[in-house]
């Protein structure tokens, strides 16, 4: 289309539509991300409510979906990829957080809601196992027909197991809508659909969005220890392993010090330290005192006095050996009295 033939276009148009479009575009350019959300379904207080929860952290805006399709085309820089999800009961959303942040949020708010015939199932409906809390009568015949596996027992209506009563993508009908009503369960949730959104470059699927928070968490944090890992063995300095790179390496070269008796400052305390338990593991293994210098004799007393110790407690326990050996011989020689006695008895 030539600029003119889009000229005259314009001029064509009401200026109330105008003015709609550029609202919508000023809508677009003021936000980082901005996304196609579905309304359809949702009452009018409800939607009224969902716009107030966003208040602060995103924006919905309604308009025709023709007018819609005209701002994101005259916004372009990417954002009328979106014109694609243009279609039925849509808004604009807006947003200056993440796409992932908002649609964490949006699917935080929806709540269940009944669903009505002629609608379709979202995902597979299901009547729980349990007590109904309905009286016999012919609510079990309804149940039966609807494909419940239901029976009367125990003076109310049971459903004996988890029943599948329609697939996603079926359409309720009137006597599936009426057992549900009556039984409170309400299978769909209703609250804006994100379609899509457009972010910094890039259009996201919904599917794209629905992340495990806590489990891409836990990946990044693994991925970062992973790295950090990789970086102090290869000795790659970073900023965040300079720290850990630094003290490995003081560890490193005080061992080095040690194990060469380097006299460096760092490292005087612990070769004197060193070299004085060695001269005291020396002096304890010589067995006459005055054969050390006067400062080591003490330890030779003490090795002597634990020797002393040693000794004394063989003895000790050799001295319990022998009594514990002379008590069993005299209770031998006691059994053998009473033997002796029960034979002089026996020959009178």
């Amino acid at each position: 289309m030539s600029s003119s033939e889009a000229v005259r276009k314009t001029e064509t148009i009401p200026q109330w539509k105008q003015d709609e479009v550029d609202e919508l575009t000023d809508f677009i350019e003021r936000y980082a991300s901005v996304g196609i959300v579905g309304v359809e379904g949702i009452p009018s207080r409800q939607l009224q409510s969902m716009r107030r929860e966003l208040h602060g952290s995103a924006e919905v805006r309604m308009s025709r979906n023709t007018l819609v399709v005209r701002a994101l085309e005259a916004v372009n820089d990417g954002v009328e990829q979106l014109t694609e999800h243009v279609g039925g009961q849509i808004a604009l959303i807006g947003t200056n957080d993440n796409p992932f942040a908002l649609f964490q949020q949006l699917e935080a708010s929806k709540t269940p809601a009944p669903i009505s015939a002629g609608e379709v199932a979202p995902n597979d409906i299901v009547i729980p196992e349990g007590d109904t809390g309905v009286d016999p009568g012919p609510f079990v015949g309804e149940l039966q027909q609807i494909g419940a596996d239901a029976r009367i027992e125990e003076g109310s209506i049971q459903v004996l197991s988890d029943s599948t009563v329609l697939s996603a993508g079926e359409t309720v009908d009137a006597d599936l809508e009426n057992v549900l009503s009556e039984l409170g369960i309400e299978p769909k949730e209703v609250g804006l659909d994100l379609k899509s959104v457009y972010s910094e470059g890039v259009l996201f699927a919904p599917e794209e969005l629905e992340i495990d928070v806590d489990d891409y968490r836990a990946d990044i944090q693994s991925a970062a220890a992973a790295a950090r890992n990789l970086s102090v063995n290869a000795e790659y300095p970073t900023t965040q392993t300079a720290p850990t790179l630094i003290a490995k390496a003081t560890g490193e070269a005080k061992s080095v010090a040690l194990a060469a008796a380097v006299e460096s400052p760092d490292v005087v305390d612990d070769l004197i330290g060193k070299a004085d338990a060695q001269v005291r593991a020396l002096a304890s293994e010589i067995d006459d005192p005055e054969a050390l210098p006067e400062e080591f004799q003490d330890l030779g007393d003490d090795t002597a006095e634990e020797a002393d110790e040693a000794d004394d407690g063989e003895a000790e326990e050799a001295d319990a050996d022998d009594a514990q050996t002379d008590d069993e011989d005299e209770a031998e020689a006691d059994n053998g009295d009473d033997s002796d006695a029960g034979a002089g008895l026996d020959m009178l």
